[in-house]
């Protein structure tokens, strides 16, 4: 096996973040126990799909339209979508498994249906999703990585946004929400240059949210510290 792979045949890719803060509640291991597993998109794991073959989204979500929500959170943003626009399937990922608990028993509460959860880093899910396939995704308060040594670490770079831009369809959505400046300015480099164009005509096309939104814990959180969110929207070429 190269040093460069995992013994799964998986490559070494680094992850920095967390897969666990506090202990679960009952009711949410409950959520993890019984409704985890019939949420999957399918095979995303090396383990389990070492051939890294696209997942059917047909069996999935049917004729859906399909969106992709990276790093969900709380799941607050999610569901909302996914409650609001039936025409749609959701793929949500997320690696800490406290936020994949609190989303599934959002899902449980809104009875929704045209979800799916993958418990797990986004770049597993761009191998195996197939190529012009999704029509929105959304990048919601990602983790800042505030340090300057620590911005290869953020999401917008090319070791992330060339993958999720095989992935969409040509003119497909990416809509981008965060209260980090440093963010907003390496977001603005580094998505034109995986093949997106900016949707901007002017300030109030960044200050304001967009129609559908509904704000989530985190942007609570900026708001209260006195951040200033930016809704950044980018249009695949």
């Amino acid at each position: 096996m190269s040093q460069d792979r995992h013994p799964t045949g998986a490559p070494w890719r680094n992850f920095y973040g967390r897969f666990k803060g506090k202990t679960l509640r009952p009711s949410q291991e409950t959520y993890l126990e019984e409704d985890l597993a019939k949420l999957s998109p399918g095979a995303v794991d090396w383990d389990v799909n070492p051939d890294r073959q696209p997942i059917d989204l047909k069996s999935l979500f049917g004729d859906r339209e399909v969106w992709l929500e990276i790093g969900f959170g709380g799941g607050e943003h999610m569901v909302h979508q996914a409650v609001q626009n039936a025409q749609a399937g959701i793929i949500g990922c997320e690696p800490f498994i406290n936020g994949v608990a609190m989303l599934l028993g959002k899902i449980r509460a809104a009875e929704a249906q045209n979800v799916a959860v993958y418990p797990g880093d986004a770049r597993n899910i761009f191998d195996v999703l197939p190529e012009g396939s999704v029509s929105r995704a959304f990048l919601l308060y990602p983790d800042p990585w505030p340090k300057a040594r620590h911005h290869r670490r953020r999401f917008v770079t090319q070791e992330h946004l060339q993958p999720l831009a095989k992935v969409l369809k040509k003119g497909a959505i990416f809509r981008v929400a965060t209260d980090i400046p440093d963010y907003v300015r390496q977001t603005l480099e580094e998505v034109p240059r995986a093949g997106f164009e900016w949707l901007a005509e002017g300030p109030e096309d960044w200050r304001r949210p967009w129609e559908d939104w509904i704000s989530t814990r985190y942007e609570q959180k900026a708001l209260r510290e006195g951040r200033v969110p930016h809704y950044l929207t980018f249009r695949r070429r």
